[in-house]
């Protein structure tokens, strides 16, 4: 009998947390800057910078959220806090930005976080540079197989308003930052395999570069293979 009351008490205290269990934030829907796009800022501020306005769809079991935009070229990013869905920020001119909203609720420890737009901010400027390639796979941290020939197929794509990339220098190796050249491909190619050992960790990187001589570097990315 003491051993059933025991077991009762358990599952009523279980049940109870359970129940007390907040939802965690979702993830939070991006509006504008546009994706791979020049925004359009809403006031000139002085001869360097402008105003513009972010915008994002609100997030359920959220009640406050982090913006956070980075600087592609000096790599400086700003992170206001709001509990709005919109924000305002002042940036430098004639710059490629990336931007991204992490959804957090206070009764919960589990954050969300939004995907990472680029977009560029309009200046006197008349090239502009490629933003970053983004890595499709394998995906950053992943845990991937090997195909029949031992290989894995590193997957990327690039975004240039001008529409003028020329190619890219895929780097990839053991170690962090990948310092070997896997090879250089043209504008039309997204795709290249390559042989890898299971068990290994790998680093790779795509470098981006357009036909005025510009050039972006996507984030290292790693993978295990198993």
């Amino acid at each position: 009998m003491r051993l059933i009351r025991a077991i009762f008490c358990i599952l009523v205290v279980t049940v109870g947390c359970k129940k007390d269990d907040p939802n965690p934030p979702a993830q939070a829907t991006l509006v504008a800057p546009a994706k791979n796009a020049e925004c359009s800022p809403v006031q000139s501020t002085n001869g360097t910078s402008s105003v513009v306005r972010f915008n994002w769809q609100a997030s359920e079991y959220t009640d406050s959220y982090q913006l956070r935009v980075t600087n592609l070229l000096s790599g400086i990013t700003q992170s206001p806090n709001t509990t709005s869905t919109t924000h305002t920020l002042s940036l430098s001119k004639g710059t490629p930005y990336s931007w991204q909203v992490i959804s957090s609720n206070s009764k919960s420890s589990k954050t969300a976080s939004s995907e990472t737009w680029f977009f560029y901010n309009p200046g006197s400027q008349t090239s502009y540079v490629s933003f970053p390639a983004e890595i499709s796979s394998p995906e950053p941290g992943s845990s991937v197989f090997r195909d029949i020939n031992n290989e894995v197929t590193l997957e990327w794509s690039g975004s240039d308003i001008d529409d003028d990339i020329s190619g890219y220098e895929i780097y990839f190796s053991t170690s962090n930052p990948p310092t070997e050249l896997l090879a250089s491909v043209n504008s039309t190619v997204h795709l290249r395999s390559v042989s890898v050992e299971v068990g290994q960790v790998y680093f790779w990187q795509v470098v981006t570069t357009d036909s005025q001589g510009n050039v972006s570097k996507s984030p290292v990315v790693d993978f295990k293979c198993r």
